[in-house]
């Protein structure tokens, strides 16, 4: 269909049940350019000719995925994702996610604008599902300040991601963060933080290199939980201190997950995002005696080696202890990976999960009996509307919304693998995993663009989408405590009595 005609494609889905964060129903649902314009049961719109019918009976009928944190074509540690941002974006049609918030990193000394312009010309031509972009910020000046105002008031920008790792790379310090955190909260604009001590990272590589441990096991070991908690405690003790609200990306660890719901149970506004990787498989395949199986799960924060994990984030994620879930969708194939065959400091970090995140949260999820249908909405779409200002444009199945809809089966099955997925990666970290809940439909900006297997996608549909700043869900609560938690000084008499001469300076 030619995109001139996308906005006179007319849908009806029928007999689903409509699944949103907060309830379900039974009902109908009517589709006219691009948008939701009837909800109910047995709608019959007028005129019939023109009409596509698609039956969802015994089926959901959920809102399409948000997949919060993504890298396509990122130019990293020596190569270049697999994944672009054609494949990436249809790959995630597939698995019923139909946007992506991909990040725009600048090195340090470099434009944020400039990033962000670069980001967008790659992203344009080729996204088949709606995007938008986060900034990093990298270093500090007045000159990243007076960018970031421009970003958030011109480019619909409202997030930027701050790295506590990658020394001399990304990696920013305290007053440096202080300075971000404190721009965030002026703008309106939500603080992302990559929570990891990078000084301790790069002290414990050198210290497993010189111990011989060249292969991947010596990532995680350089960098173990702790390591991550510490960052996330610092992150929030920071944030908090200039009433920023905080976003803590791939959150990979039982230790760093705790002190973001310690933090939550304190008042604190901070959000935690783990990733479908972190909940549906383990850092023990560091240490698996196939090298290439070991580094294709290299990724930072590295998976926990133990084994318990997935499941205690998915019980923090079904409470609300953690908020949102993305993939981290980072792809290289083994060459790449090879090019730390030698130094696992030199393995490219990223793994794939953008077509396989929700498959994966509700089979690990709903499916194990941890979250209901409407808990697995909000984490996988929802909250990140919220969060992010998307919503209800994005995020919800209402009259009004955008026609982001997958129609959802419950009931079937299939098996992940690299052989039959759709990311452009070689190597799949969910390879034979049986998942319960498979999208069968999905629609994005009103069309069908995946339907039993088919695609029906044609690159540059998908449009950018501006963020405005301060999204009530995150701003509220913010905004009332400028106004009745600034501290005030003491009332008192002026001292008057003697005052000590000059101390002594010692010799």
């Amino acid at each position: 269909m030619p995109p001139q005609n996308l906005a006179r494609q007319r849908l009806l889905i029928k007999g689903g049940k409509v699944v949103n964060d907060d309830h379900s129903v039974v009902a109908d649902v009517y589709v006219e350019d691009g948008v939701v314009r009837q909800m109910g049961p047995n709608l019959n719109p007028q005129p019939a000719t023109g009409l596509v019918v698609l039956d969802a009976t015994n089926k959901l009928v959920i809102p399409g995925g948000i997949d919060t944190h993504t890298h396509m074509q990122f130019p990293f540690m020596g190569s270049r994702s697999k994944d672009d941002f054609y494949t990436g974006t249809k790959a995630a049609l597939a698995g019923g996610t139909t946007m992506i918030i991909d990040f725009a990193i600048p090195r340090k000394g470099c434009s944020l604008i400039e990033a962000f312009d670069t980001w967008k010309s790659w992203a344009d031509p080729k996204v088949c599902c709606d995007y938008a972009l986060h900034v990093a910020v990298t270093w500090w000046s007045n000159q990243v300040k007076e960018e970031m105002k421009s970003l958030v008031e011109n480019k619909g920008v409202n997030s930027f991601k701050m790295f506590m790792a990658y020394k001399d790379l990304y990696m920013v310090n305290d007053e440096e963060l202080y300075e971000a955190f404190s721009c965030c909260k002026e703008l309106g604009a939500v603080a992302q933080v990559h929570a990891e001590n990078g000084d301790l990272i790069a002290l414990g590589a050198k210290k497993m290199l010189a111990m011989g441990i060249t292969g991947p096991e010596g990532h995680e070991m350089c960098r173990p939980e702790e390591v991550e908690a510490e960052a996330t405690q610092r992150a929030i003790t920071i944030a908090n201190a200039v009433n920023c609200p905080l976003f803590v990306v791939h959150v990979m660890s039982k230790s760093a997950a705790r002190v973001i719901s310690n933090a939550r149970r304190e008042g604190k506004v901070v959000y935690g995002e783990p990733i479908a990787a972190g909940l549906g498989t383990d850092g023990t395949n560091y240490w698996n005696k196939d090298w290439g199986h070991a580094a294709a799960h290299v990724m930072g924060p590295p998976l926990r080696p133990d084994p318990s994990t997935p499941g205690f984030l998915m019980n923090l994620l079904a409470n609300d202890d953690l908020s949102v879930t993305g993939t981290d969708n980072c792809t290289f194939d083994i060459c790449q990976k090879a090019l730390g065959k030698d130094d696992f400091t030199k393995i490219p970090n990223g793994v794939n999960g953008v077509e396989d995140r929700m498959s994966v949260i509700w089979e690990k999820g709903v499916y194990s009996g941890k979250m209901d249908e409407n808990r697995f909405v909000a984490v996988t779409s929802t909250n990140a509307a919220k969060i992010f200002n998307l919503y209800p444009k994005k995020g919800r199945i209402a009259v009004g919304s955008d026609a982001d809809i997958v129609i959802w089966d419950p009931s079937a099955t299939r098996t992940i693998s690299a052989k039959t997925h759709h990311q452009a990666n070689d190597f799949n970290i969910f390879e034979g995993m049986v998942c319960h809940g498979v999208p069968v439909v999905t629609v994005s900006r009103g069309k069908v663009v995946y339907e039993g297997g088919a695609f029906n996608v044609t690159a540059g549909e998908g449009k950018y989408v501006s963020r405005p700043p301060f999204p009530p869900y995150v701003y509220k609560r913010v905004r009332q405590r400028e106004q009745v938690c600034q501290p005030v000084p003491v009332k008192r008499a002026p001292y008057t009595d003697l005052v000590s001469a000059a101390s002594i300076v010692p010799k």
